[in-house]
């Protein structure tokens, strides 16, 4: 009995623990989440709704080369909103400026974002233990699809992290987006050696 007692012990310690409502307030009120606007009711059972701010970019060169700096060109969502085309990567924004100090941040997309046919990332779902920043959007459609500034785009869910964190994202002399800025940033692919 003992020998399933301390596997069950086990096997719990390897789950993967989520943020509820409260832990995540909890966690703003010892300032290890930061969520700036901060509005209550974005706060769902495991999650906070993010959302699309003004801010678009796109490359400016249709051929994008993983060892050279792409420059992107800027641009605002206005009143009346902005269509997305298919085929076009688009870079936004989210409205909110967040910190995580103690747990690790996954932006996904709002279940009514992706049945409008959105992807709101590629592959950059994953934040770190340590990220202070706007988040930076990876956006496509599948067919064209009008947004609007404001609007929810995604949500953040927090997964605790077993064991003290050596090396937080924002003291990482190697980070690439430390640089905090409201709008999109391009690709930095190419400081990477390879």
């Amino acid at each position: 009995m003992r020998e399933i007692v301390a596997l069950r012990r086990d096997a719990d310690k390897e789950c993967t623990m989520i943020l509820s409502d409260k832990a995540i307030l909890e966690a703003m009120e010892r300032g290890e989440i930061v969520v700036d606007p901060y509005d209550l009711e974005c706060l769902g059972t495991n999650s906070y709704d993010v959302h699309l701010s003004k801010h678009l970019a796109t490359y400016s060169n249709r051929v994008l080369d993983a060892r050279k700096h792409n420059g992107i060109d800027h641009f605002e969502i206005g009143e009346e909103g902005f269509v997305l085309e298919p085929q076009i990567n688009y870079l936004g924004a989210t409205l909110e400026y967040t910190e995580t100090h103690k747990t690790v941040p996954f932006l996904e997309g709002k279940s009514s974002v992706g049945r409008l046919g959105i992807d709101i990332h590629a592959t950059a779902g994953k934040g770190d233990v340590g990220f202070c920043n706007y988040w930076t959007l990876e956006i496509s459609v599948k067919q064209p699809v009008r947004v609007y500034a404001g609007m929810p785009i995604g949500q953040l869910i927090y997964f605790q992290v077993e064991g003290e964190v050596l090396n937080p994202y924002n003291q990482k002399k190697s980070a690439k987006y430390n640089e905090r800025t409201h709008r999109p940033v391009e690709s930095m692919m190419w400081k990477n050696a390879f």
